[in-house]
C-alpha cells in the first residue's frame, strides 16, 4: 500500500483502538476543565441589507485581511484565498454562506468568555463600519433567499454542497442560512463523559427553546420559534439527531467510534487538495479500499477531519460540543456557556439535571426535538411544558454556577449571565416568536428597522 500522505504527516491508523484512545485522551482533571465558546453571525451590507460576497472592496476577503491587520492575527489560506484567522488561542473561520465564526480560546470562566466576545465584536465593528458592513445576530437569515446567499471558496464546502441534497431537503439552507452559538466542555473520565453526554443530549431541546431566535423566513413567519432547529431535522440523518445509542447501558468512547465509522465520509485531504469521498466508508479507508484514495490508509489527521463532519445535537471530540442553540444578541452568547457550565461542571447540578430528563423515553425525546423547534417554550414533555422544565433547569444551572463561585471584575459570579434566559423562560415567549410579531406588526415589515435592532 501507498504510504499515507496525511495533512500534517500524522500517525497512521492501524487499529480501531487508536480511535478510541484519541477520544479518551480528552479526559482531564476538573482543575483543567475549560470553556470554549463558538458563535456565528451573518455579514450584511447596510445599504441593501444583502449578504456580503467574498470578493470586492467590502467583501469577506477584504474584511478578513483588514481584521488581521487590526488584531495582529495571521491569515489562514486555502490556495490563494484567505478563509480565516488565528491568534490568541482562538480562530475566525468562514461558514459556507459567509457567516463569520469565532472559535474562542479555552478559558477558565464565563467572565473571560464575555471579555473575548466583546473584544472580537469591537474589532469587527471597527473594521466593518467604514465599509458599510455590519453583523447580524439571529439563528436564520431573516430576509434573503438561498439564491441570494454567496458561496465561500472552500473546497470542502463544494463537496458538501453536491452531497447535501441527496440526504434531506434542507441541508443547503443549514449550510448557508443558519447561525448558532455553542460551547465546548471537558470531562474527567469515560463515565463522566457518558453522563454529561446523556444529560446534555436529552436537554438540548430545552436549550433550543430558550435560545430560539429564527422565526422569520424570507420576511415572513416561518411557523417555527426556531426555524434553524427545524432545518436540522431534515438534514442528512446519517450524521444528525439525538443519537439514541448514547442512552444505552455501556455507552462509552468505543460506541461513539463505531457510530463515526458508520457515518459516511465527505472528503479526504491529500497533497493540499480535497478529494471527494462523499458517501464512502471510513471502515473501507482503514482497509485501504477507499475509492477516493485507492490503496491508501488513514492517518489521525483524517480521523480528526472525519469527526468534524458529524453534526449531532451534541458532538464528541476530545470534549463535548453543545449544538442546539440559535445565534443571538451579545448577552445570549454569554448565556449559552453559563447555562451549560452551571449544569455540567458541578456534580450536584449534573445529578439534578439528569434526574429531570432520565425518565423520558426515546419517543418523547424525539418528539420534543420537533416540538421545541416549532412551539418553543409552549412544547410539552412528560406532561410538563418546556417553559416549566426550562425554569427548573435554569434554577439548577444557577445553583451550579453559584457553587463554582467564579467572581468577575464587577464582583459578580457567573449566575448573572443567566438573567436573559430567566426573563425569556418566565415570559413563555421565545425571541423567535417575539421578533416575528414585532417585525410584522410593530415595524410594519421594515427590514431596515429589524436589522438595526438585531445587529451587533
Amino acid at each position: 500500500m501507498t504510504t499515507p500522505t496525511g495533512n500534517n504527516g500524522s500517525a497512521p491508523i492501524t487499529s480501531k483502538d487508536q480511535l478510541t484512545a484519541y477520544l479518551a485522551s480528552g479526559c482531564k482533571p476538573e482543575a483543567d476543565w475549560r470553556i470554549g465558546t463558538e458563535h456565528e453571525k451573518f455579514v450584511f451590507c447596510e445599504t441593501n441589507l444583502k449578504p456580503v460576497p467574498y470578493e470586492g472592496e467590502r467583501g469577506i476577503r477584504a474584511i478578513l485581511e483588514a481584521l488581521g491587520r487590526e488584531t495582529g492575527w495571521s491569515l489562514i489560506m486555502e490556495d490563494d484565498h484567505p478563509i480565516g484567522l488565528k491568534g490568541d488561542g482562538a480562530s475566525v473561520s468562514l461558514e459556507p454562506g459567509g457567516q463569520f465564526e469565532l472559535s474562542g480560546a479555552p478559558l477558565e470562566n464565563v467572565h473571560q468568555t464575555c471579555d473575548e466576545v466583546h473584544r472580537h465584536l469591537d474589532a469587527v465593528k471597527r473594521v466593518c463600519k467604514p465599509m458599510g458592513v455590519a453583523f447580524l445576530g439571529t439563528g436564520f437569515a431573516p430576509t434573503w433567499t438561498l439564491d441570494e446567499t454567496p458561496r465561500m471558496p472552500k473546497a470542502r464546502y463544494n463537496i458538501m454542497r453536491a452531497y447535501m441534497p441527496k440526504k434531506g431537503s434542507l441541508g443547503l439552507d443549514m449550510m448557508h442560512r443558519t447561525c448558532t452559538v455553542q460551547v465546548n466542555l471537558d470531562f474527567s473520565s469515560e463515565a463522566d463523559m457518558a453522563k454529561k453526554f446523556r444529560t446534555s443530549l436529552a436537554l438540548q431541546p430545552i436549550a433550543t427553546a430558550l435560545f430560539a431566535n429564527s422565526g422569520l423566513y424570507e420576511s415572513r413567519a416561518s411557523g417555527f420559534a426556531s426555524y434553524r432547529a427545524h432545518i436540522w431535522t431534515d438534514t442528512d440523518p446519517d450524521r444528525t439527531g439525538l443519537l439514541n445509542f448514547v442512552f444505552e447501558d455501556g455507552f462509552g468512547f468505543e460506541r461513539y467510534v463505531d457510530y463515526l465509522l458508520d457515518t459516511p465520509m465527505y472528503f479526504v485531504r491529500r497533497g493540499g487538495e480535497y478529494l471527494d469521498a462523499s458517501g464512502q466508508s471510513f471502515r473501507d479507508f482503514m482497509k485501504g479500499d477507499l475509492p477516493a484514495a485507492p490503496g491508501e490508509t488513514p492517518t489521525m489527521d483524517d480521523w480528526e477531519d472525519h469527526l468534524s463532519t458529524a453534526f449531532p445535537e451534541v458532538r464528541l471530540k476530545k470534549f463535548l460540543e453543545m449544538r442546539g442553540a440559535d445565534g443571538g444578541p451579545w448577552a445570549r452568547i454569554c448565556a449559552l456557556p453559563a447555562f451549560w457550565v452551571g449544569l455540567l461542571y458541578d456534580q450536584t447540578a449534573l445529578d439534578a439535571a439528569w434526574d429531570v430528563a432520565k425518565g423520558w423515553s426515546q419517543e418523547e425525546r424525539e418528539q420534543l426535538r420537533d416540538d421545541a423547534a416549532r412551539e418553543g417554550l409552549k412544547a410539552k414533555i412528560g406532561g410538563r411544558t418546556v417553559q416549566d422544565v426550562a425554569l427548573e433547569i435554569l434554577a439548577i444551572s444557577r445553583e451550579g454556577l453559584s457553587r463554582r463561585a467564579r467572581i468577575g471584575n464587577l464582583k459578580e459570579d457567573e449566575t448573572t449571565y443567566l438573567d436573559p434566559l430567566v426573563k425569556i423562560a418566565k415570559s413563555g415567549v421565545t425571541m423567535g416568536e417575539y421578533t416575528v410579531d414585532r417585525f410584522l406588526n410593530e415595524l410594519g415589515g421594515d427590514a431596515k428597522k429589524l436589522f438595526d435592532e438585531c445587529k451587533y
